[in-house]
């Protein structure tokens, strides 16, 4: 049967990005999705820092041998910021002299529109393939510069420096906790009670900062769990974010081949379509999508979370009765004992699929099953 709704309708996602975060909204609301915002990085632009003017007037005095470009966001602010100062000219000068190496295609894409020719982008848009590249085929005596990422550790100098290279870096932002934990509270809470399909991470200290909301407010088992369980998708946008969440045990995160925000939502959209089932219940062929089920094409009406909870352990194996303990313990968890919650939910579920929900027969003594045809 046809959808009327899109390919992510039935599924609710966290936001956690504050950086073009409508756009990304945008791109899952477009394909049906709702999406709850809950900001856990703030990004605070550094262009009247004085260690960037610095920074900026040394490498503009001497030149470095490679410059290293971490992020697009980074190599466009640095640029505005000495462009702003009336250095702008002599800092693109002054790169132009260098190998331009970028961790990434956003870096790259920055780079190419700024004018620089890239020499070498790390394949896997990793810190770690740019250290070993460097190591591997640079001159000992090289002067290198960083465009450092927002992150509090500019292990990419510091190992470089260790290296034996002569480094100067450039911290052009800095992300930090967001002023307001609010809304970032609020999805902590949704993950916890698995009331999200998924979160998406485009920077790894969004995954971190996220972590350590939940800590402070005494969640942090409970979210991390979600994850390793695979109850709540962590989306990430690339590698960074990625093993920044294998830091928490969290091993499976659904990673986009290109490290974009198109590629990323596709991606999730991606690994949900094998989750929908198509069903006939009384006759009346049935779409199960998320929380979303359309009886023969209708409108569709979206499930609170039992009652979608119960419609999908019975619909993994159709025609097979499930006891009503074992709803309470999938559904409810292991703590709840009151066989009453699951006949009041499967009362509501049968009113919620109107003519189908007669699909959902009581076997008497034992427990539930779905009518398939």
């Amino acid at each position: 049967m046809s959808s009327p709704v899109g390919t992510l309708g039935g599924y609710t996602v966290g936001i956690t990005a504050d950086r073009r975060s409508g756009e990304q909204a945008e791109l899952l609301e477009r394909r049906g999705a709702r999406v709850i915002h809950g900001p856990t990085i703030r990004t605070l632009p550094l262009a009247d820092d004085d260690r960037l003017r610095a920074a900026t007037t040394a490498l503009i005095e001497r030149p470095p041998n490679y410059v290293v470009l971490t992020t697009g966001i980074g190599t466009r602010s640095w640029l505005d910021a000495a462009e702003s100062r009336g250095m702008g000219d002599e800092l693109l000068d002054a790169l132009r002299q260098a190998t331009i190496i970028t961790r990434g295609p956003k870096a790259k894409g920055a780079a190419v529109t700024a004018g620089l020719e890239v020499t070498w982008n790390a394949p896997g848009a990793r810190s770690s393939e740019i250290i070993d590249h460097l190591v591997e085929t640079a001159d000992p005596s090289a002067r290198i510069a960083v465009q450092l990422d927002g992150g509090t550790n500019d292990h990419i100098a510091w190992q470089l420096r260790d290296a034996g290279f002569d480094v100067i870096s450039a911290a052009i932002y800095r992300w930090t906790l967001p002023e307001d934990p609010s809304p970032a509270l609020r999805l902590v809470g949704a993950v916890c009670d698995r009331a999200v399909d998924a979160v998406t991470f485009t920077a790894a200290p969004a995954f971190r900062n996220f972590a350590t909301i939940a800590e402070q407010a005494g969640r942090h088992d409970d979210l991390i769990a979600a994850f390793r369980r695979n109850a709540v998708a962590a989306v990430c946008v690339g590698p960074a974010c990625a093993e920044a969440a294998a830091g928490y045990g969290v091993t499976t995160p659904i990673l986009p081949h290109n490290s974009r925000l198109g590629a990323m939502v596709q991606a999730y959209a991606a690994s949900v379509a094998g989750r929908r089932r198509d069903l006939t219940l009384a006759g009346l062929p049935v779409r199960v999508q998320g929380r979303l089920v359309v009886v023969e094409g209708g409108e569709g009406v979206v499930l609170s979370d039992r009652e979608r909870g119960v419609l999908d352990v019975l619909a993994r194996k159709p025609g097979v009765v499930v006891s009503k303990p074992a709803l309470l313990r999938e559904v409810w968890g292991a703590g709840e004992a009151d066989d009453h919650l699951v006949e009041v939910t499967v009362a509501r579920l049968r009113q919620r699929l109107g003519p189908a929900g007669v699909g959902i027969e009581t076997i008497v003594r034992r427990g539930y099953r779905l009518s398939v045809d």
